[in-house]
């Protein structure tokens, strides 16, 4: 982060990235104190505007890799990761022959862990086609598995709509 006082900045305060630091311009008349507070205001939202954006397909091709790394035993490796806007029933979806994810847009407005179990969902279909024990064991490696869920019914109840097949069973 670097704060840049400007004598020609007599009362507002901005901030963007500047590759991996967060500028902040703040009037060169402000108070330490006054500064302290605005900076931290600033840098916090531009790291909530920054969480808000949607990761890339390559994002996600990468973030589906270190899941599998992580809760998989690096066991589904999938050849593509990407977001799509034709799913209106489903939040994800996988063909194991051609190893491709499908995560919907709607997802894009959800925590970052609830898009995890997504990923994690579909990346246990490389393993395991059906929604079978075998299926169900591979899924609830991952430690919010349970809390994703109920969060993906409260928002499905919340819409109105019905949770896609397969994201509400617990065999």
């Amino acid at each position: 982060m670097e704060v840049r006082r400007s004598k020609r900045r007599r009362r507002t305060v901005s901030a963007y990235r500047e590759g991996d630091v967060i500028v902040v311009l703040i009037p060169a008349s402000m108070s330490k104190r006054d500064e302290a507070t605005w900076v931290a205001d600033m840098v916090a939202r531009i790291e909530k505007k920054e969480a808000r954006r949607k990761p890339s397909d390559t994002e996600l091709l990468a973030r589906a890799t270190s899941l599998s790394d992580a809760w998989l035993g690096g066991l589904a490796k999938p050849a593509s990761v990407r977001w799509v806007s034709n799913q209106k029933s489903r939040w994800g979806s996988c063909t194991p022959g051609d190893r491709s994810i499908r995560l919907s847009e709607r997802l894009q407005q959800m925590p970052p862990w609830v898009v995890d179990y997504v990923l994690i969902h579909e990346l246990a279909h490389l393993l395991e086609p059906g929604h079978g024990p075998a299926f169900w064991a591979w899924v609830d490696r991952y430690p919010r598995s349970e809390r994703a869920k109920g969060y993906l019914a409260g928002w499905s109840s919340a819409a109105r709509l019905e949770l896609p097949e397969g994201y509400d069973e617990v065999d």
